[in-house]
């Protein structure tokens, strides 16, 4: 049996000098008329009191592109102008639903430049791509193949730090679901080994960042040193862009590896809803909780569990796990993060932390599985709050204020 879904497939290509700088026009435009966009939706708010909405926002392009000064808007394909104006209706969509911050300008220099381009902005014949406002297919590097008979609904074209280009061409596939397995495991995520199985399997840390810091913090160095605005600092920032995107390939790389592994062998997979955000305000943790990348192995668990019908059971964060004796389900006192092996005080039995943690996590997420059970912790927590007051709310961020003499606008940062 074989599920049908929606996937991305993406490719490196190599433009031509004509296809690179259409496309660098592309993304500036995009860019300039979703701030502009957002400019506007921002500026209504606070003098009118009034939500604009996408149709609005549509208008307002039309109109910008008859006028002198943005008449060069008219010269770039007009759907990933319009595809901008529907990501920006997508963010307000989710910050008044609380499920994100309220959207930010994109920034020429911090923000990743990219264009979607829906199926009447380009044409796929024999395998061949070319988009809107090109006259040549783009060389695209086919390191593996599109599904056989696949017709692509959404292409994406953008570019990295490091100037490598990318396309990500969507279209419908068909994705066999796996066999049945009677195995179960719990997963505990960590630093040193960055998993921990509920079988006593202990999954050793990459730690893809640490092994380049010596080679990033050179180059970061030799960066800071240049003149501002020299073709010198460009070079210098693309040697930083480099080192970052070979940690963050090898990462991901790793992280698919191992996803692929727990889907693939276990009918059900436990992990914890970790709350990484609050994690990595510990300053002494924070670079190696980033590097660990907790929550993108989770993103993968999600979705590969959807596509190859197994099932990813998520526990509450606040469940005891590491100090709960998983023979005998005595909680243990202050149980610091240097301590890694402990004995229970009632049974006697020799824990190693993490391998107790899961399975632990594994027992809690079973009686989840089978009847819902409440795998919250019934006592208080440390300093007199209660599970219930440390829970996080979902974190929203203020409108910005506007500010006067053109100036532009600001939000709350965040990672």
């Amino acid at each position: 049996m074989a599920r049908t879904v929606k996937r991305a497939f993406r490719y490196r290509f190599h433009p031509t000098d004509e296809q690179a700088a259409e496309l660098a026009r592309t993304f500036g435009c995009v860019r300039l008329v979703y701030n502009r966009a957002l400019e506007e939706r921002t500026r209504a708010w606070y003098a009118e009191r009034r939500r604009v909405s996408y149709v609005e926002s549509s208008a307002a392009l039309t109109a910008w592109k008859r006028t002198e000064e943005l008449a060069f808007l008219g010269e770039v394909s007009s759907v990933p102008l319009q595809q901008a104006l529907r990501h920006l209706q997508a963010a307000f969509t989710n910050f008044f639903a609380q499920r994100a911050k309220y959207p930010r300008f994109k920034a020429r220099k911090r923000s990743r430049d990219s264009a979607e381009y829906t199926r009447s902005a380009f044409t796929w014949r024999d395998g061949c791509l070319t988009l809107a406002k090109m006259s040549l297919p783009l060389n695209i590097v086919w390191s593996r193949p599109l599904p056989q008979g696949a017709m692509p609904s959404t292409v994406t074209v953008s570019r990295d730090g490091a100037g490598r280009w990318f396309c990500s061409i969507l279209c419908t596939d068909s994705v066999p679901r796996l066999d049945p397995v009677d195995q179960v495991v719990g997963v505990d995520a960590g630093v040193t080994s960055l998993v921990t199985l509920s079988t006593g399997e202990k999954v050793n840390n990459p730690r893809h960042e640490r092994r380049d810091r010596q080679r990033l913090a050179r180059a970061q160095k030799e960066l800071a040193r240049k003149a501002m605005g020299s073709a010198n600092r460009d070079q210098a920032k693309a040697r930083v862009a480099r080192i970052h995107v070979r940690i963050a390939d090898r990462r991901r790389d790793f992280l698919h590896k191992l996803s692929t592994r727990l889907i693939r062998d276990n009918q059900t997979v436990v992990i914890e809803d970790l709350n990484v955000r609050n994690m990595v305000q510990n300053h002494s943790l924070a670079r190696a909780i980033s590097d660990a990348a907790w929550r993108q192995l989770r993103t993968m668990l999600e979705y590969k569990a959807d596509w190859y019908g197994r099932e990813l059971v998520v526990i509450d964060r606040w469940f005891p796990s590491t100090k709960t004796c998983s023979q005998c389900g005595t909680i243990a006192g202050h149980m610091p993060l240097d301590v890694r092996g402990w004995e229970c005080g009632a049974c006697g039995a020799q824990h190693d932390r993490d391998t107790n943690a899961a399975r632990n996590i594994l027992a809690a997420g079973l009686a989840v599985s089978a009847c819902g059970a409440d795998v919250r912790p019934k006592r208080r927590k440390p300093g007199g709050q209660s599970a219930v007051k440390q829970e996080t709310q979902p974190v929203r961020a203020g409108i910005p204020r506007l500010q006067t003499g053109g100036g532009s606008q600001s939000s709350t940062p965040i990672i």
